[in-house]
Order: C-alpha cells, then structure tokens, then sequence
C-alpha cells in the first residue's frame, strides 16, 4: 500500500480574472474548487493512474469535513487525524495575467495529534510506500519528518520525500528511495547557483552520497534528471504545451514516478510516466488526469 501525508490540508479557491487591480473591487470570470496539499495532490494522481494509496494528515473545522467528504466522493482512501479545535486553510489563488496565492496558516497540531498520525503511521511494513511531502505548519515540531522516519527505519518501507532544505537534508540518512528537488532547492541546499547539468549532476551525486538512493531532479522547460541506484544517469526532455497550471506539477511527477516503478521495476519507464504526469498538470487548470497523461505518452 503507498501512504501519502498531508500535514495541512486545504482548499483550493481558484478565481480567474481578467485582471487583478489592487485597492478596487476585482470580479471574477470564473472560479473552481479543489482540495489541495502535496500529499493529497500525489494520491489524486495516482488515482488517475490506477493505484491504490490512503491519505493521511490533519484536518480540523468545517473546511476539514469539507476536504475529507469531498476526497471520499472522488474514490479516494482517507484516514485523517481530526483536530478538535481549528479549522483547515482555504488557500485564495487569483489566476489574472500572473497568478498571485494567498495561503491560509491552517489550524495548530498538538503533541497528543501527533502521537495518533504516528501510531498510523506504526501500521506500515515492509512493501509498502510512505509519502512525505512539502513544508509543515509552525506548531508542527520541526524534526517530524525526522521522527517518522526514524519510528519506520529498518521495516522495509519505502520513502518519497519531497522537501527543501533542512527537512530534506535531515532525513537522508534514513536512505530515502526517491526524493525529487527541483533547480532551486539544490540551490537552497548547497548555498550556490545551479546554472549548468553538471552542476545538477553533481549536486545529485552529493544527494546519494548522504544517503538517497534515487535523486529526481525536476527542471520545468529543461526536463528532469534521474540519477538512480545504480548511478546510471537518466534523462527527460520537457514535454511541449502551454503551462496553465503551476500548482501540484512536481506532486504528479512523484506520483506518476511512483506508479510507472511499481508497474515496471524500470527506472527509465517511471521517469517517462513521471514527466509526463508533471506536464499534463502543468497544461490543465487542474491535476493531470489518466487522458491528458496518456495523450502526452503517445505524442513520444
């Protein structure tokens, strides 16, 4: 069973306007609804692609029941851990010439919830795919990923971790299967530009020597990077469209990554389907769907 976590659901209120003036009364032309988070994002592609996973997280208030009946409705397995006071983000992105996001904070997680994600999380054994993705909220301890982890090491559970910074570099040394940072968070991570592949190369060489064993680099318009177990370098050119999407692209890559390994054992076939998963998202006002994937694979 794959397991994705998402630690601060939200909804996603997406308007498009023609333009956005600051300081005047703004109308949209249209809106959509979606509910969002790294996790949940990469569950609803693998949905899409036919496998199986369960979403677990946080969810507290109305907007919480709102995210976990509306999951449950699409066919997705859920298990949140339901806070007791608080209410869920309702994230506002307004889509008029550039594309300006407006975050909610999202409720406060206790030490008590916590502990209930991870006796969940204690179920997972050997065979099975955890799923950690993006930041978590302030009142989270800033070592959870650590902690996680740590509790699984040695089960035989496979880790997708797909962070920046701190949250990436301390959990290596728990030999992470997959973790996927795009240009700028090797930037982030090494303190210095990345202008050219060799130096992506590099950095990627850096990331396995401290434990990951496959590196995923996304690069938007130039493709993707995968340098594998074995340290066999592969590569994907960017598939061509027009980028109407920006949110939950590098969630499809991980997930179409996911399922096109577990369908083949190839890594060559699971950074295809991964790409392509990434681009259909990019070029839909929503997430990648199992057509819009397709359509991409074929065009090869």
């Amino acid at each position: 069973m794959i397991y994705t976590v998402t630690f601060n659901p939200a909804i996603d209120y997406v308007m498009h306007t023609p333009a956005l003036t600051p300081g005047a009364v703004n109308r949209s032309k249209s809106e959509e609804i979606y509910f969002g988070g790294k996790g949940i994002n990469v569950s609803l592609v693998l949905k899409e692609l036919g496998v199986a996973s369960r979403a677990l997280g946080f969810t507290a208030g109305f907007t919480g029941e709102a995210i976990e009946k509306g999951l449950e409705k699409m066919g997705l397995d859920t298990d949140f851990v339901r806070l007791k006071e608080g209410s869920s983000r309702i994230n506002v992105k307004i889509k008029g010439g550039a594309e300006t996001e407006l975050n909610g904070t999202g409720p406060d997680i206790s030490e008590a919830d916590v502990k209930r994600l991870l006796e969940k999380l204690d179920l997972l054994n050997e065979g099975d795919t955890l799923v950690l993705a993006g930041s978590i909220p302030p009142s989270l301890p800033p070592n959870i990923y650590e902690q996680i982890l740590s509790a699984l090491s040695g089960r035989g559970v496979r880790f997708v971790v797909d962070a920046s910074g701190e949250l990436l570099i301390n959990v290596l040394k728990y030999e992470p299967f997959l973790i996927k940072p795009n240009k700028d968070e090797l930037c982030e991570i090494f303190g210095k530009p990345v202008d050219t592949e060799s130096e992506i190369i590099d950095y990627a060489l850096q990331l396995r020597e401290m434990g990951a064993i496959n590196v995923l680099v996304s690069m938007a318009g130039e493709g993707a990077l995968l340098l594998d177990k074995s340290g066999t370098l592969h590569r994907a050119p960017a598939h061509k469209g027009e980028v109407k999407n920006s949110v939950g692209a590098g969630d499809s890559m991980v997930a179409g990554f996911i399922a096109g390994y577990l369908e083949s054992g190839s890594y060559s076939h699971a950074l295809t389907l991964g790409t392509a998963a990434g681009a259909a998202t990019a070029f839909s006002d929503g997430l990648a769907t199992k057509g819009s994937i397709n359509a991409l694979l074929t065009k090869e």
